[in-house]
């Protein structure tokens, strides 16, 4: 499977209207072999028939990702999960019952259906359940398992937006076959919570929108905090990252460390400093996309710098 760049080509299907007959096409196009990129409740994912190695390998080259990188299998119902994974603990149908459809992504041990193309090798599989609409329209009109990572180029920011990941890998598409389906700006808009479910108790391997709390709560486990050695999307320690530099500031002044001319990202409590530029000025988020938010910041500072 290679990682190399693929050809670009100049222009990309966008479908700005997910009508039944869109979906539909979509559907049509990924057991075509196609990739169809569509929108979920966290980011923008960019999807191919799970079961179809040579449409997996054209995610690899589009996203140039490195093929030892897992995916993740999203599937459009519960009764699903069972082709995909096997050996389900307990406490992750416990999981699925509570949050999917959802932001939380489950690796389990990967049944006979899921080959090497998919974990990366590994003898599990990160499945879920998204709870956008159109997401689960196309899943169940499709039937089968759907391999989708996020729709941009690997290691950098994920797309919320359809024009978003038009921008990011419109060119490297396939702009006879592949497909963009405009579902509007994902909700959540990080990505999703990813729990290892392979021993007794639930780890999480990236945080996101379902917490360590509800976790907790829904198994009446404790979450494992020591170190897993699986491979999951989001886990390199410089990841999410823009085309500028990031620089994580010191929290109880930021105003102090930033320079004037750049952007700035920061809480609405905090004023902004003069001659910077104002990115965004989040009002607040729920404890489980705070986690998350910083954890991406910290990936996309990790070769920019550190804080000051």
């Amino acid at each position: 499977m290679s990682s190399n760049s693929p050809e670009r080509s100049d222009h990309s299907v966008l479908l700005s209207n997910c009508t039944a007959d869109a979906i539909s096409n979509a559907a049509a196009a990924l057991h075509s072999g196609a990739l169809v990129a569509f929108p979920t409740e966290t980011v923008y994912g960019l999807g191919a028939d799970a079961t179809n190695e040579s449409a997996v390998a054209h995610i690899y080259s589009v996203k140039g990702r490195p093929a030892d990188h897992p995916l993740i299998v999203h599937i459009g119902q519960l009764s699903q999960l069972d082709q995909w994974a096997i050996k389900i603990p307990d406490y992750a149908i416990a999981l699925a019952r509570d949050f999917w459809p959802g932001p939380m992504t489950l690796i389990l041990n990967r049944s006979e259906k899921v080959k090497d193309f998919i974990t990366g090798g590994q003898t599990s599989v990160g499945v879920r359940i998204p709870a956008n609409p159109i997401a689960l329209a196309l899943l169940r009109e499709f039937g089968g398992g759907i391999a989708a990572p996020s729709a941009n180029r690997f290691g950098a920011i994920s797309p919320t937006t359809a024009q978003a990941v038009k921008d990011e890998i419109g060119e490297y598409l396939d702009a006879k076959q592949d497909l963009i389906l405009d579902g509007g700006p994902s909700l959540v808009g990080v990505e999703s919570t990813i729990i290892e479910c392979l021993e007794d108790f639930p780890r999480v391997l990236r945080p996101g929108a379902i917490t360590v709390e509800m976790i907790e709560e829904s198994t009446g486990l404790k979450v494992e905090n020591s170190k897993s050695q699986t491979r999951a999307s989001g886990l390199l320690d410089a990841h999410y990252a823009p085309k500028a530099k990031v620089f994580l500031l010191d929290p109880e002044n930021p105003v102090v460390g930033c320079i004037a001319g750049e952007g700035f990202i920061a809480p609405a409590s905090h004023p902004t400093p003069d001659g910077a530029i104002r990115l965004a000025a989040p009002i607040s988020a729920g404890d489980g996309v705070a986690i998350a938010i910083r954890d991406r910041l910290q990936r996309a500072a990790f070769e920019g710098g550190s804080l000051r």
